[in-house]
C-alpha cells in the first residue's frame, strides 16, 4: 500500500520539526506548511489524506483555513485534526461548525495525536469518502455530487481510463502502479489549475478510472490538455528499455511474452445541455461510452 500522506501546519519549527519525525518513521509521508496559505497553496498541487492545523498561525488562524478548505470542491472531503492551545469549548464548538473531524490540546500525548489521524483516515476510507492511492474523493463523495448536478445545467463530465494499466502493474508492481494513479491524480488538478476552476470536482471513481465535474466551456480544453500531457510525462515510470521500445514486454503462460502498449489515456465528455438524466446511473454509463468511444480498445 502507498504511504499515508498527511499535511502537518505549525508555526513552531520545533513542534512541526518533531511530528515531521515522528510520523516519517512510522510510515508516513509528511508535509510541513508554517502559515495557512501554505496550506491552501499546497493542496491545490497534491491533496493529502489529512491535515493537522494549528489554529493559531502567522497570516490568519486555522478556523479560517478550515473554513476555505470546506468552500472548495476539491478540498472540502480532507479530514481536519485542530490543535488547540488549550481545552476552550468555544474552540471545539467552532471547529466542529466548520466541519472539522476531531481536535487535540496542546502539550498533546503524541501517541494519541497518531491514533486520532490513523482513526479519521480509516474513516474516510472506510465509508467510500477517499480513494487512499490518489487521496482523492472515491465512491459515496462521487454519488453525492452526481446528485448534485444532476438537475443542474452548465456542467460536463469528463470520464478518463488509463489504459493499459493492468499490464504495467503486472510488470512493475503495485507500488509502481499506486505511483502512476497518484501521478494521474496530480495531473488532472494540474490541468485544472490552469484551465478549471476551484469548484470543479476530481474523483478516483475505482482503479484506473477518474473522472472531472467541470462546466461546458472548459471541458474541450480540459480533454485536450490530458490528452496533449499525458503520453510524454507517463513514460516517465517506465524505465529507459521499456520508454526506448514504447513498448512492454509481458511474461504469459507457457513461459511466452507479449508485447503490450505503454499506458495512455482515454478520456469521454458529456455535456449536460445535450441530456437528461433521471438516475444518476444514466450519466456514469454515457460517460463510460464516451470514454470508450475515444479509444475502442480501451478497457470497459
Amino acid at each position: 500500500m502507498a504511504k499515508p500522506r498527511i499535511l502537518i501546519t505549525e508555526d513552531d519549527v520545533e513542534i512541526s520539526d518533531m511530528l515531521k519525525f515522528y510520523f516519517s518513521e512510522i510510515g508516513f509521508e509528511v508535509e510541513i506548511a508554517l502559515r495557512g496559505s501554505e496550506v491552501l497553496e499546497k493542496t491545490r498541487h497534491s491533496l493529502p489524506q489529512l491535515i493537522i492545523l494549528d489554529i493559531i498561525l502567522p497570516d490568519f488562524d486555522g478556523f479560517e483555513v478550515c473554513r476555505r478548505l470546506r468552500k472548495n470542491t476539491r478540498t472540502s472531503h480532507i479530514p481536519v485534526i485542530f490543535l488547540t492551545q488549550k481545552d476552550e469549548r468555544s474552540d471545539r464548538l467552532k471547529g466542529l461548525e466548520l466541519g472539522a473531524d476531531d481536535y487535540i490540546t496542546k502539550p498533546f500525548d503524541i501517541e494519541e495525536l497518531k491514533l486520532r489521524v490513523l482513526g479519521a483516515i480509516r474513516r474516510a476510507e472506510r465509508e467510500s469518502l477517499t480513494d487512499p492511492r490518489s487521496g482523492l474523493p472515491a465512491g459515496r463523495l462521487i454519488e453525492e455530487h452526481l446528485r448534485r448536478i444532476i438537475r443542474a445545467q452548465g456542467w460536463a463530465l469528463l470520464d478518463i481510463r488509463l489504459n493499459n494499466f493492468d499490464s504495467f502493474s503486472d510488470v512493475y508492481g503495485f507500488v509502481a502502479g499506486d505511483e502512476v494513479l497518484r501521478f494521474s491524480g496530480k495531473l488532472i488538478g494540474e490541468v485544472l489549475d490552469e484551465l478549471g476552476t476551484p469548484d470543479d470536482f476530481i474523483g478516483h471513481a475505482g482503479g484506473d478510472n477518474f473522472i472531472i465535474i467541470t462546466s461546458e466551456n472548459a471541458a474541450e480544453p480540459i480533454r485536450q490538455e490530458l490528452k496533449d500531457r499525458f503520453p510524454a510525462e507517463i513514460k516517465t515510470h517506465y524505465n529507459f528499455i521499456d520508454r526506448s521500445q514504447n513498448y512492454l514486454v509481458v511474461p504469459v503462460k507457457d513461459g511466452k511474452t507479449e508485447q503490450r502498449p505503454l499506458i495512455s489515456i482515454s478520456v469521454g465528455v458529456i455535456y449536460s445541455s445535450q441530456h437528461s438524466f433521471s438516475d444518476i446511473r444514466e450519466i456514469t454509463e454515457m460517460g463510460a461510452e464516451a470514454r470508450r468511444q475515444d479509444n475502442p480498445e480501451s478497457q470497459s
